[in-house]
């Protein structure tokens, strides 16, 4: 336990910033394995849709800080990727 005011907040504002970025992460994954039961499934409809829906988790866990910028880019990439290999 920190001895420091300032040290107690900034330690409180962490667990609550994990606890944030935890349940962001996993409402990605839930997303990803959506997405790559559709892709796995052969569907193109259902791809492109759970694509859609996978993009969007990836832009919103990004722009809520719990992932890089770059590293949503890349993740939104090698969906398109697989989609298109699929189809």
């Amino acid at each position: 336990m920190p001895n420091i005011k300032s040290a107690a907040k900034r330690d409180a504002l962490s667990k609550a910033r994990r606890l944030v970025n935890n349940s962001n992460k996993s409402r990605l994954h839930t997303a990803r394995k959506t997405f790559l039961a559709a892709v796995a499934g052969g569907d193109a409809a259902a791809s492109e849709e759970a694509f859609r829906v996978f993009s969007s988790e990836i832009d919103k866990a990004a722009k809520k800080g719990a992932i890089t910028k770059n590293a949503a880019d890349r993740r939104k990439s090698r969906a398109r990727a697989l989609v298109a290999k699929k189809a």
